[in-house]
């Protein structure tokens, strides 16, 4: 994969060095100045919380090290500021190596103030993007609004390096998401599943983009399910897991659900969503609106719960009362890349601003119109939460919902089903099916 990723790289800096030299125009700046950052220490404590590089650190960089630095002047070679600290408690970063070395003039230092002592003078117009907490003594991050924005809106064009990456993590995922589902049929518990996905994707959690929610039966209602019970209970009637993998600080971030055998009624209602499911994702396209696709979404969906009788009021009924809400409460999905949940998927230009959600859909995580580079996920959702239901059940509406069935299927908790999808010029890049596609 390295001799692949090579050109792609010098490509992918190319890029990112001429929307730097326009970010850095726009904001007035002779320098851009990006932080790794430094490991956030727990509250009354003497360790750290696992570290994460600053995504604008990574953007240029297949590192996720500590107390290092990245400078770019517009018109030089980048430098790199690479901390090598004596440490005998831990282990020390290797020398800087790799597809991406020759592009860098690189500097080693052994503590944080030489790093501070290399950037820039203070005196010059310094662009610094890092975490504000902790501050470094004398590089003070500001973080220049304009800088940002232009930056972060650049970002969901993903370069062909990025997708690359991306791929890969998408491999990672479905392999373990594989081994999870093998671990469910063969009766494992929630943390024995877990313990199975971790071993697959060869990454600890630490290393995973986000907290894998697996979750076995009624557990399957709750959106951010992160407990992780140590028993199996006694029948797994269903599973639904969203995990994800990581490659070189790129995300994928996939969600299955699944039936045990013998249970048709809930299999028959996964299978409908994931019909649903895959005729969204192959809308993901130049100019369609995210949320006109979210609300769309939410038709289809109607359409699902009439279908298997859960419903008995039309599509346009069920959307304008909030009942598809309540079955349905989150949005389609979101921006992916360095982070889970990207920058800019409400931003309204390279100049900042905000598109609004539409009403009565606070949670959809994006707002943009999709354009050939951005990656998005697509989620959609049928869940069985008593909160929501039970508000559902006090308005007029209770009447067109079949709470025999309903009652029925609340064991099952629910069902999520998501892929990674790239927009691009043509038919839109299934990142998830494909990878899942490899390993048959």
């Amino acid at each position: 994969m390295q001799d692949r990723l090579a050109p792609l790289y010098s490509q992918h800096l190319a890029t990112l060095r001429e929307r730097a030299d326009k970010a850095l125009a726009l904001g007035n700046f002779d320098h851009l100045v990006i932080a790794s950052g430094t490991p956030l220490r727990k509250f009354l404590d003497d360790q750290d919380y696992p570290f994460v590089a600053n995504p604008h650190f990574r953007h240029w960089l297949p590192l996720n090290i500590p107390g290092s630095w990245i400078v770019y002047t517009p018109g030089h070679k980048p430098k790199l500021i690479f901390l090598q600290p004596k440490d005998y408690w831990h282990v020390v970063p290797a020398a800087p190596s790799g597809y991406w070395v020759e592009h860098f003039d690189i500097e080693i230092v052994r503590d944080a103030t030489d790093a501070v002592a290399l950037l820039p003078n203070a005196s010059t117009r310094r662009a610094i993007i890092g975490p504000e907490c902790p501050a470094v003594p004398g590089a003070e991050a500001n973080n220049p609004q304009a800088v940002l924005d232009y930056l972060h809106w650049h970002r969901s064009y993903k370069t062909p390096y990025e997708l690359e990456l991306m791929r890969e993590a998408s491999r990672v995922g479905t392999r373990a998401h594989r081994a999870a589902e093998q671990a469910f049929r063969a009766g494992e518990s929630e943390i024995g599943i877990h313990m199975a996905y971790l071993a697959a994707a060869d990454q600890i959690d630490a290393e995973l983009p986000y907290a894998s929610i697996v979750a076995l039966n009624e557990h399957g209602a709750v959106l951010h399910y992160t407990h992780f019970d140590r028993k199996a209970p006694a029948q797994s009637r269903s599973f639904l897991i969203d995990a994800g993998g990581s490659a070189a600080g790129y995300a994928s971030d996939i969600t299955r659900t699944y039936a045990a055998k013998g249970h048709a009624e809930f299999q028959a209602l996964i299978d409908s969503v994931d019909a649903a499911q895959r005729g969204f994702a192959g809308k993901v396209r130049a100019g369609q609106s995210y949320p006109d696709l979210h609300i769309h979404a939410h038709h289809v969906l109607a359409e699902v719960l009439r279908e298997h009788g859960i419903i008995r009021m039309s599509a346009e009924s069920a959307v304008s009362s909030g009942v598809t809400s309540a079955f349905f409460p989150h949005g389609l999905g979101h921006p992916i890349g360095l982070q889970v949940h990207d920058v800019a998927g409400f931003q309204a230009s390279e100049t900042g601003g905000t598109i609004a959600r539409p009403q009565g859909h606070p949670y959809l995580r994006m707002t943009r119109v999709l354009e050939p580079g951005m990656v998005v996920t697509i989620e959609p959702g049928l869940y069985f939460i008593d909160m929501l239901l039970e508000e559902v059940r006090a308005k007029p509406v209770s009447s067109e919902i079949d709470w025999a069935r309903v009652e029925r299927l609340r064991p099952y908790g629910g069902i999520r089903i998501e892929d990674d999808v790239v927009c691009t010029d043509g038919e839109p890049e299934n990142l998830t099916r494909d990878a899942f596609a490899l390993i048959g």
